[in-house]
């Protein structure tokens, strides 16, 4: 067989898993499971700048986000409790349509919310869309893990990044497009639909091929066991601790520069319309762009070379705004770090969710990746709510996001370290055996 043919098979073996059910079904998971955080991140910020309201209260809104952060304390309900009536259907598929109905619910309601009239309700309005979009995410996240094979890990976390970011890019979009025309209350109205892909798929696949029904619980001591039992797995591997820590150091940086995009946006002069023309339509091209590149280097390079790029793409790239900020109102400055930053968390966002996924032990694949999921993003979400708009407005914008690439330093440095003495392996789970 000649080289040229050896190249071609490897490269369609390494795109093949893309046109499989299972990844096409964590597709349309991401959709819906990206809508939530538009609606409390980029959107809510937007909304709350354009009525007004203080760059230290808007970025204390991202303190919603830490619902999320607090969902490992109830997913072991997602992998434990049978619902009445809906239970028939299956664990998953009744927790999927379950989560949906209140993440449209909780979304309707912010709809109906007036910040500049009642700063407190627009407060509780978000808390609830993100308490309903994390157990949302739960029951995604546990659905798109055990529908995928060890094999399509790479491929199905790309899929669902491709996902992700079409529903929380397209209900930004649309939110800004009908907020112009028809005010705020209609555009959340409007993007509560993004709710329905993963409500679809769940009832159209049904139950995942490989869910493991929870051990049956006689009592409180079985029930308790059951709760603890996912983490108590996962601190017994050896290295468990250290993947933790990696875990929650290696995304403050980039964190903390993200939820803070469209605040820069807004004082750069940008309108609206710039905003869904750059930011949403020039980052949603690169998004996909870098997840294809992440699914395709995550199956040709394997997970530890991937993961250190992903890692070292992603802290590089908040130099760009930190460019963009020192040049000012500027399109064609604003494209070009808006393309770098989605590159580098489109390849990022899949290598790095495809290593968290091969974490899970498959008999508490809810409870073990919502402390995954929980843990990535806490430290970042708590500093950008506590302290991100003072340090704006001491440091400024530039000295701002010079500051966050340097935070990144530790994680790199830390998975460097795992890779070389054997942790990433050691601490790996059964939903990542066999793994490439």
């Amino acid at each position: 067989m000649s080289a040229d043919t050896s190249e071609k098979r490897g490269l369609w073996q390494s795109l093949r898993p893309y046109g499989e059910k299972e990844s096409l079904a964590a597709f349309f998971l991401g959709i819906s499971s990206g809508f939530p955080y538009a609606m409390i991140g980029a959107t809510l910020t937007t909304r709350l700048a354009q009525d007004g309201i203080d760059k230290k209260t808007v970025t204390a809104f991202t303190l919603a986000f830490l619902v999320y952060n607090l969902k490992v304390f109830w997913a072991w309900l997602v992998d434990g409790v049978r619902l009445p009536l809906l239970g028939k259907l299956g664990q998953r598929v009744s927790w999927m349509l379950l989560a949906g109905a209140l993440v449209m619910a909780a979304v309707a309601n912010l709809a109906l919310v007036d910040a500049a009239a009642d700063l407190g309700a627009t407060v509780i309005a978000a808390v609830l869309v993100g308490a309903a979009g994390a157990t949302f995410d739960i029951v995604i996240d546990a659905y798109r893990i055990e529908t995928l094979k060890p094999y399509q890990l790479g491929t199905g976390s790309g899929m669902s990044q491709y996902g992700w970011r079409i529903g929380s890019a397209g209900a930004g979009a649309l939110a800004l497009v009908v907020a112009a025309r028809s005010g705020w209350g209609a555009a959340y109205m409007a993007c509560a639909l993004f709710a329905l892909p993963a409500m679809i798929t769940a009832l159209v696949l049904g139950e995942p091929a490989r869910h493991r029904e929870p051990m049956a619980r006689k009592g409180l001591r079985e029930a308790f066991a059951s709760i603890i039992g996912p983490f108590g797995e996962f601190f017994r591997r050896e290295g468990a601790w250290l993947v933790l820590l990696f875990i929650l150091v290696h995304k403050v940086g980039d964190t903390l520069a993200n939820l803070t995009f469209r605040l820069l946006f807004d004082d750069l002069g940008f309108s609206n319309d710039e905003i869904a023309i750059w930011d949403v339509g020039v980052g949603f091209w690169a998004y996909l762009i870098g997840v294809f590149i992440g699914g395709v280097a995550y199956t040709r390079m394997g997970l530890k070379r991937s993961v250190l790029l992903a890692l070292v793409l992603m802290a590089v790239s908040n130099l760009s705004f930190a460019a963009l900020a020192a040049a000012g109102h500027s399109n064609l400055g604003m494209a070009g770090a808006i393309g770098f930053e989605n590159i580098a968390s489109g390849y990022g966002g899949v290598v790095v969710v495809a290593y968290f996924s091969a974490l899970c032990d498959l008999r508490y694949t809810a409870a073990q990746y919502a402390l995954i999921s929980a843990s990535a993003s806490v430290v970042g979400r708590f500093a950008t709510g506590t302290t991100a708009g003072t340090l704006i407005e001491t440091m400024g914008y530039a000295n701002f996001y010079i500051f966050t690439t340097v935070l990144a330093l530790p994680g790199i440095v830390l998975f460097w370290w795992m890779s070389r003495s054997g942790l990433v392996d050691t601490a790996m789970g059964t939903a990542g055996e066999d793994q490439p």
